[in-house]
C-alpha cells in the first residue's frame, strides 16, 4: 500500500436489507443490517424488530419471512451499535444513502466511498446515473451476484471488493484534493455531516 491508501483496519462495508410498511409496502424499514471489514469478514450482522406493522416482507427480493425477524434485536439496540461501530471509519458500500438513511444514522461525507457515485465506475459503463450492485460487479468483475435473494452480506463483501479494486486510485485523487463521486440526491443531505 502507498501514502495516500487507507489503513484497511479504518474500512468497513455497510449494506442493509428492508421490508415495506404503510399502504402498498411503500415505506422502506430496516430489517437487517451487515458490516464487513477489508477483507470481506463479518464484523456485525443483525437482523432488526419491526417498529410499525410490516404489509410487505420483499420476500421474492429479499427472502425475508416473519420468522426471520420474530426475537431480532429492537432497531434502537442495533442503531446504537452500528453508529458506535463505524465511528472515525472510512464507510463503504453502494447507495449508502439508503442505509443511513434507513439507519437514521448521519456519517462524514468524506469518510464514505460510494461504488454507487464512483465516477471512474460509470465511465467504465458509460453510465451517468446510479448503476446497481448486480451490474457494477458483472461488469467490472466479471461475478455474479443477488441470484436468488438480495443478501446484503453478499453486497456488503462485493461493495468492499469493487472498492479494493480501484482503492489506490480513488485515494489518490482524493489525495490531490479532487472529489471522485458524483453527489447523492439532496433528498438525503441529512444522512452525511
Amino acid at each position: 500500500m502507498d501514502a495516500t491508501t487507507i489503513s484497511p483496519s479504518h474500512l468497513l462495508s455497510i449494506a442493509c436489507t428492508t421490508v415495506g410498511c404503510g399502504p402498498g409496502g411503500s415505506t422502506s424499514m430496516l430489517a437487517r443490517v451487515v458490516l464487513v471489514d477489508y477483507r470481506g469478514a463479518t464484523v456485525f450482522d443483525s437482523h432488526v424488530a419491526p417498529t410499525m406493522a410490516i404489509s410487505d416482507y420483499r420476500t421474492s427480493v429479499t427472502g425475508l419471512l416473519p420468522v426471520h425477524l420474530a426475537g431480532a434485536p429492537a432497531f434502537a439496540t442495533v442503531q446504537q451499535v452500528v453508529a458506535a461501530t463505524i465511528r472515525g471509519k472510512v464507510l463503504v458500500g453502494h447507495a449508502i444513502w439508503h442505509d443511513l438513511s434507513v439507519l437514521g444514522i448521519p456519517h462524514l461525507a468524506v469518510a464514505t466511498r460510494d461504488v454507487a457515485l464512483y465516477m471512474p465506475f460509470r465511465a467504465a459503463l458509460s453510465a451517468d446515473h446510479v448503476v446497481g450492485l448486480q451490474t457494477l460487479v458483472w461488469h467490472l468483475m466479471a461475478r455474479r451476484i443477488q441470484e436468488r435473494a438480495i443478501n446484503p452480506l453478499e453486497n456488503a463483501r462485493a461493495a468492499m471488493d469493487l472498492y479494493r479494486s480501484a482503492a489506490s486510485d480513488w485515494e489518490s485523487q482524493i489525495s490531490r484534493g479532487n472529489w471522485p463521486c458524483a453527489l447523492p440526491s439532496s433528498t438525503f443531505s441529512r444522512c452525511y455531516l
